[in-house]
């Protein structure tokens, strides 16, 4: 009898450095070279980096210029959304042949719950290996996947064999797979966490389990419960066809500092008015705006307000947004400014799923 359920078979599917690889396939003087999306070596942060990049230590969110420190030949390319959402969609569309229980959580990465699957295909890990050879071959590029009884195992479990590869684990390995796990590669253990845990004698999963849930309450506050259940496999969240968001935002970073607020506002007109398109597409309105400064120094600052009426039209926005950032003085040039809206009227919608149970 294990303390976890085993009535589900969870793949998540994860791109292989997604942005980095759609850029080299779309331009083939780019495979095999070291690539940084975003960023440039005198300003801007790296959006991802492509597998040659990562070698010399490149990861998202460094910015341009430590990226060039660690790799002097590295090329920057300017991110293209519009083309990444494309081959999302072409990717999702695959997924849907096999489930409609899709749970995206960005445009690289999705669970699937593949329990009841279109194909009545038994086994959860055949088909993720079909789902990828389909992706590689329909779209060009490679994907990983971790397949497992929940969400929490089959997201750690893709990162093992990364790239293009995967790794499932049965019910009968789960808990000395989660045992022999390096603390640092469980999901929801930041790198913050990380170091707290090395200075408690915790380095991995056995390390963990050993704790009560008392000391790791202690020590993590609600976080506690949370490492105590998965490290045993406990992890009962189901995977959401239809992911409620949360928040809309639309940000941009500047090529030049700017230090007048004349020209914040012209920039959080435009800013306000994409994502008025944004939220009309979506058909949402939200009550909380929220005004997101970057300063030259890289430390960052929120401004809040929360209207008694949910708006989405620009001239609300823009309005609210001024007001918050003339709430204040600036104390140094600005790098980046964004507008979000939460407290969305989708919140009130419950997605909910039916599960059978067949053999892993």
């Amino acid at each position: 009898m294990y303390p976890f359920n085993t009535d589900r078979k969870i793949i998540h599917v994860d791109m292989d450095a997604f942005y980095a690889s759609v850029e080299q396939m779309d331009n083939p003087e780019l495979r095999g070279k070291p690539v940084a999306v975003g960023g440039s070596e005198i300003r801007g942060v790296v959006s991802a980096a492509s597998y040659e990049a990562r070698k010399f230590g490149v990861r998202s969110a460094i910015s341009g210029v430590l990226a060039k420190k660690y790799c002097p030949h590295i090329i920057f390319v300017r991110p293209r959304f519009d083309r990444y959402k494309e081959i999302s969609r072409q990717i999702h569309k695959i997924f849907h042949d096999y489930t409609d229980m899709v749970e995206p959580l960005s445009l690289d990465e999705a669970y699937l719950d593949v329990t009841q699957n279109k194909k009545g295909n038994p086994s959860a890990t055949l088909i993720a290996q079909e789902i990828r050879k389909r992706i590689f071959y329909e779209v060009g590029l490679t994907a990983s996947a971790g397949i497992s009884v929940n969400k929490f195992i089959a997201k750690v479990a893709s990162d093992i064999n990364k790239p293009n590869g995967q790794k499932t684990v049965n019910p009968h390995e789960i808990l000395e797979f989660l045992e022999e796990l390096p603390i640092r590669k469980f999901y929801g253990v930041g790198k913050v966490t990380t170091e707290k845990m090395y200075q408690l004698g915790i380095f991995k999963g056995s390390d963990l389990k050993a704790k009560s849930q008392e000391f790791l309450e202690k020590h993590f506050g609600k976080s506690g419960a949370y490492y105590y259940n998965v490290v045993r496999g406990i992890h009962n969240s189901e995977v959401k066809a239809e992911r409620i968001a949360k928040s809309v935002a639309t940000e941009h970073t500047f090529d030049e500092n700017i230090s007048s607020e004349i020209f914040m506002i012209e920039k959080l007109e435009i800013i306000a008015q994409q994502l008025e398109k944004r939220l009309k597409r979506h058909n949402v309105a939200g009550k909380t705006v929220t005004l997101k400064i970057k300063y030259s120094d890289f430390t960052q600052q929120t401004r809040s307000k929360t209207l008694p009426y949910f708006i989405s039209d620009k001239a609300l926005l823009l309005e609210t947004a001024k007001e918050l950032l003339y709430q204040e003085r600036m104390k140094d040039s600005v790098r980046l400014l964004g507008i979000s809206l939460n407290n969305l009227n989708t919140e009130q919608k419950k997605a909910v799923a039916v599960q059978l149970k067949f053999d892993f």
